[in-house]
């Protein structure tokens, strides 16, 4: 199965996402394809028996612009030493020679080279050298300062509107104040005489024709686009625009022809005015409507904006910066402090600390070392690395975070069907509705006038764009402010379902635990200090590849205890270790006093010290033994260390809480959500976690297996699950649960599986996200009953219902005024998601 992302042109309403949906999903070989209006994106998945080429070329055929971005990137080059045409062909027979150049065309007045190649197959640094082999000098410039092609088109689109729109209002206003000022009489108004409707009643009404004329022009798309449609029998918002302008401008010329024939009463049923303010004003609309949609994908230009422009790379030993576009894998990237990851890639030299804020919303720099990863766009804070590239391009964790974003966007929410289902028959509704109501009123009334008047107001006010921007922009802005707070969430359908949420069950082990375990108690027996019993025990299990030994080890190695040497070390499985070390013997004080001796160091569970013969009586003395059973009771595990055949104390080791864990879980509660825990530990350690953290419900001694049967089980109760987890095993069980939600730092699998994917590794996040869910539904259902009640008002109001009972008229401009503002409020609405903040512990 292919997955594709396509940019389309020339949409203007839900009706023209409806048709280009249902016209792809014609084609054989397609599984699924949504249009997301805000975005002007089709996301469309097909098998390998369909061609892209074939998808564009039937949205092309329907009228709609498909906008490539080339494969090929193009610089120009500055140069430096050409005299004369000769110079100019030698560089262009030099740099066409180059494998991956696809045009070369050098200009001699300019002394510039404008060269168009490959990026996948040629550096531009090759180009350069070529150049320079030829013998000519390359002059400073800067790749970098390559564009965003999407968000340069739709910064001109804007442009274009507004320019459109200050024509038509420049042509609008007079046209307003001839029409409407010799109907005022109660305010004496300055009016040309030569201009006076009784006394030059041709040249008045010639004079609006010439004012509406440039109006109708810089709003001709709305006549190609419209009656294109309605040819093609899918009507859309600029068909219903087309009809109701075009059916008051044909109005107006045939009574201009009246008064031509001598009939100067005709001069009182011109409605020029009405066409040019409507098409002003919704040219306003949509200049507005479109400076707000670019807004709504800011999330997502922030993301782009992160990854720095250029890179440094190492060859033969030289540093050389390079477009960030020609760093190919395996090269060797330097780093210095303070600049910027430039792709994916494992740290070969150096130490430093990083900033991955900007990834995972974590604040604190992560210590980096020989053989850890590194990711593009993080900050480079304290030292200068070296690593090798692995991953670039699309391929990074800042490309693919940017990829699901986007394709999250793309998704539809199920709440959206309805929207969608009614914007298919929309237009053609209030096509319907216009006629018969114009067609009643004229019947009633025999007046031509007052019927093209509730025609055209019926036409112009119904608004497909409000329902059709509804859901896509509370969607877009949701999951683009999620983004921004680590929160990726991968669809509207995620979306949607996580507000309804009752139930969070939560893995143990690196979900609600730290995933490791660390030595917790340190308890001697007496005449044994902490910290010898510590190294004693921790040279031990050196050798050891067990967990809780290693544990042991890295708590000694944080105090800064030096670790001894083995000269013997058994393994005792599923007991513990025996070990002969030389160990410094002690002071009085319980230290070590720098003189060695051989000692047999035994370390394990009770059952180890009761084969080995080693009397636990000290246990008794010393209080150890409530201590012991205190530490169980805890979670944690005691382990026994005993030197030369006698007790020394006992080290606990855990798998110690997450500090944000409580404050996550205490949050849930406060929002009435049940909180379980399902762990593969027995009931008293797994009890003893669950009571630290204020869980409602332990499922203990669950088998990895066994997780989502636990899960569905508490579906089968009616819950609306969702499931936290970060390991392969809960893979299963995220796909089981009403919704996924992976931790970021856990395995691939499992956050292939989830709905969510928390960046961080802060549980406060899975509050937040069923927050943002709650906080984007509700946006979504305001902007809905924005749309349908609007329409579902306006359009009975046009239709002369009020005024039935003795109401008011809506006049057509107001009704234009109106429809161009009701898009404009559901995208504000939905902007307001723009100020949601995150709950952090």
């Amino acid at each position: 199965m292919e997955v594709q992302t396509i940019t389309i042109g020339g949409m203007t309403c839900a009706a023209c996402a409806g048709r280009i949906e249902r016209t792809v999903k014609k084609l054989q070989g397609v599984t699924t394809a949504t249009v997301n209006l805000a975005s002007e994106k089709l996301f469309v998945e097909y098998d390998n028996t369909l061609r892209l080429s074939d998808i564009k070329e039937a949205v092309a055929k329907i009228g709609y612009q498909v906008l490539e971005k080339p494969r090929s990137s193009q610089v120009t080059i500055p140069i430096g030493g050409m005299t004369c045409a000769a110079c100019a062909s030698r560089i262009e027979k030099a740099v066409r020679k180059l494998n991956g150049i696809e045009s070369v065309q050098v200009n001699l007045a300019t002394e510039k080279a404008a060269v168009n190649y490959d990026p996948r197959v040629l550096r531009i640094s090759a180009v350069k050298e070529a150049i320079e082999k030829a013998g000519y000098k390359v002059l400073d410039f800067s790749k970098s300062g390559a564009v965003d092609e999407d968000k340069l088109r739709k910064e001109r689109d804007i442009r274009i509107l507004w320019v459109k729109f200050i024509i038509a209002v420049s042509f609008a206003l007079p046209l307003l104040y001839i029409a409407m000022a010799p109907m005022i009489t109660w305010v004496k108004l300055p009016f040309p005489k030569a201009l006076s409707p009784m006394n030059f009643p041709l040249i008045y009404g010639l004079a609006e024709l010439i004012l509406v004329l440039p109006i109708i022009a810089v709003g001709y798309r709305f006549y190609t686009v419209g009656y294109k449609a309605l040819v093609q029998r899918s009507p859309n918002m600029d068909s219903l625009i087309a009809l109701g302008t075009t059916a008051a401008v044909l109005y107006s010329i045939y009574n201009i022809r009246q008064i031509y024939r001598g009939n100067f009463m005709a001069v009182e049923s011109l409605y020029f005015e009405t066409a040019g303010v409507i098409i002003a004003l919704i040219l306003l609309g949509k200049s507005l409507e479109a400076v707000s949609k670019g807004r709504t994908s800011e999330a997502i230009k922030k993301l782009m904006g992160l990854a720095p422009k250029t890179a440094i790379i190492i060859e033969n030993g030289t540093e050389k910066e390079i477009p960030i576009d020609e760093v190919m894998p395996g090269d060797i990237i330097a780093v210095k402090p303070g600049a910027k990851i430039p792709v994916d890639g494992t740290v070969l030299e150096g130490h430093t600390s990083i900033d991955e804020s900007m990834l995972t919303g974590e604040s604190m720099p992560v210590d980096k070392k020989a053989g850890d990863q590194v990711y593009a766009a993080t900050i480079n804070t304290t030292g200068v690395i070296q690593f090798k590239a692995t991953k670039i391009g699309g391929d990074t964790a800042l490309a693919q975070i940017i990829k699901l974003v986007e394709d999250a966007q793309g998704s539809k929410a199920p709440i959206a069907q309805m929207a969608d289902i009614v914007s298919g028959y929309f237009v053609p509704i209030v096509c319907i509705i216009a006629a018969v109501s114009g067609l009643a009123w004229y019947i009633g009334t025999r007046d031509a006038e007052f019927s093209l008047t509730i025609f055209i107001s019926v036409l112009v006010i119904a608004c497909p764009c409000a329902l059709g921007l509804a859901t896509p922009t509370a969607i877009m802005v949701g999951t683009g402010k999620g983004a921004e707070n680590g929160i990726l969430i991968k669809g509207g359908e995620a979306l949607e379902t996580a507000h309804k949420i009752n139930t969070v069950v939560f893995d143990k082990t690196g979900t609600i635990t730290e995933g490791k375990p660390t030595v917790t108690d340190v308890i001697p027996a007496r005449g044994i200090g902490q910290d010898y019993l510590l190294q004693i025990t921790a040279s031990a299990e050196k050798n050891s590849e067990h967990p809780l030994g290693q544990a042991i080890v890295l708590g000694a190695q944080d105090k800064g205890l030096e670790l001894l040497t083995a000269s013997r070390f058994e393994s005792l499985t599923g007991r513990g270790i025996e070990v002969e070390i030389d160990s410094p013997s002690m002071d009085a004080g319980g230290s070590p006093a720098g003189i060695r001796h051989p000692y047999r160091v035994v370390v394990g569970n009770r059952k180890l010290m009761d084969e080995q013969g080693i009397s636990l009586a000290e246990l008794e003395s010393d209080n150890m033994a409530a201590a012991s059973d205190r530490l169980a009771g805890e979670g944690k595990t005691p382990m026994y260390a005993a030197f030369n055949g006698r007790l020394a104390g006992i080290i606990a080791v855990a798998d110690v809480v997450k500090p944000s864990s409580k404050a996550a879980i205490e949050r849930l509660h406060k929002m009435g959500i049940q909180v379980a825990m399902i762990t593969g530990d027995n009931k008293k350690t797994a009890d003893a976690i669950a009571k630290q953290v204020g869980i409602d419900r332990v499922l203990s001694e669950v088998l990895p297996q066994d997780k989502s049967l636990e899960v569905k089980k508490l579906q089968e109760e009616g819950r609306k699950v969702a499931m936290v987890g970060d390991g392969i095993n809960d893979a299963p069980a995220l796909v089981q649960a009403d919704i996924g939600i992976a931790i970021g730092s856990g395995t691939d699998v499992a956050m292939e599986s989830a709905d969510i994917v928390l960046m961080r590794s802060d549980l406060m996040d899975v509050p937040t996200a069923i927050n943002l869910s709650k906080r984007t539904i509700r946006n979504i259902k305001q902007n809905l009953f924005w749309a349908f009640g609007y329409n579902t008002v306006g359009i009975p109001i046009a239709a002369g219902v009020l005024y039935l009972f003795g109401g008011p008229l809506l006049n057509p401009i107001f009704a234009a005024a109106a429809m161009s503002m009701s898009s404009v409020s559901v995208l504000t609405n939905a902007l307001r998601l723009k100020r949601f903040k995150a709950s952090r512990s």
